[in-house]
C-alpha cells in the first residue's frame, strides 16, 4: 500500500466536503435516513439528526487514518504482503470507484466508498482472527457498519455488501501469505502483552460517539436478519 495514496484520499474528502451544497445533502440523507433506523440503533432523543450527522463525517475521515494505522500493524505483524492485498484495493474504491458508484456524486459517494473501505478492513480483521483466534487490529468496526449501512438505505448498502463479498472471495488464495515466522512470533508476543502500546496509535471512531445500541428482544427483527449479509455470527460487544 502507498501511503501518498492515503493523502489523495484525505484531499479527495476534504473536496468533496467543501463543495457547495453538500452540508445540505447530507443533511437530507440523514432526515430521510433516521426514520428507517433500526429500533436497535439508539440516536439521542434531542439532536438525532445532529448526532447522526457528525457520526458520518467521523466515519469518512477516519477512512485513510484506519488504513494508514492498520498497514503499520501489519508490517509489525510480518503480514504486509496480505493485508496490503485488502488495503490497495479499499484505496481503489477512492480513486477508481466501481461503477456501482457511477450514479452517485459527492459526499453521498464518498459516504458509499468510506463504507466500501471500512467493510473491507473489518474483512482483514475478520479473516485474521479466523486463522489465529485474536485480531490484527485493536478495533470493531461492525457497529459503526451498521450504522452506517442503515444510513445508505437498501438497496444500495445491500449492492455494496455484495460487492465486499466478491471482493474477498477473490482473496481466498492469499491466506497463505499469514503463514510467516514473523506472524506467529507476533501473535505469541500479543496475546502475551495486549493491545495497551497499539490503542494509542489506533484512530478511536467511538470516542464521543453519542450513538448507542440495543439488542433485545423486543427490538424486532435481528440485526443479522436485517443487514445480512454484512454480519455473519455474533455481533460483537463494542467498536473496540
Amino acid at each position: 500500500m502507498e501511503f501518498a495514496k492515503t493523502n489523495q484520499i484525505r484531499q479527495l474528502i476534504r473536496d468533496a466536503r467543501s463543495k457547495n451544497g453538500e452540508d445540505a445533502q447530507l443533511r437530507e440523507l440523514v432526515l430521510r435516513s433516521i426514520p428507517r433506523m433500526h429500533t436497535a440503533i439508539q440516536l439521542p432523543l434531542a439532536g438525532a439528526a445532529a448526532a447522526l450527522t457528525d457520526f458520518a463525517l467521523r466515519y469518512v475521515e477516519h477512512v485513510p487514518d484506519f488504513m494508514d494505522a492498520l498497514a503499520g500493524l501489519s508490517q509489525d505483524a510480518g503480514i504486509y504482503d496480505y493485508a496490503a492485498v485488502f488495503l490497495d484495493t479499499a484505496q481503489q474504491f477512492f480513486l477508481d470507484p466501481p461503477e456501482q458508484l457511477g450514479r452517485y456524486q459527492g459526499l453521498e459517494r464518498v459516504l458509499a466508498q468510506s463504507y466500501l473501505a471500512n467493510r473491507l478492513i473489518e474483512e482483514l480483521n475478520d479473516r485474521v482472527v479466523n486463522r489465529c483466534g485474536i485480531p490484527l487490529a485493536p478495533m470493531d468496526m461492525t457497529r459503526a457498519n451498521l450504522v452506517m449501512h442503515q444510513l445508505l438505505g437498501e438497496p444500495f448498502a445491500n449492492d455494496l455488501d455484495f460487492l465486499i463479498h466478491y471482493t474477498t472471495e477473490l482473496h481466498l488464495d492469499k491466506q497463505e501469505l499469514m503463514e510467516t515466522l514473523a506472524f506467529h512470533r507476533y501473535i505469541k508476543e500479543r496475546q502475551r502483552r495486549g493491545w495497551d502500546a497499539e490503542l494509542g496509535r489506533w484512530p478511536c471512531l467511538a470516542e464521543g460517539l453519542s450513538i448507542n445500541f440495543a439488542f433485545r428482544a423486543e427490538a424486532g427483527p435481528s440485526m443479522d436478519e436485517m443487514l445480512n449479509p454484512i454480519v455473519e455470527g455474533e455481533i460483537p460487544e463494542g467498536l473496540h
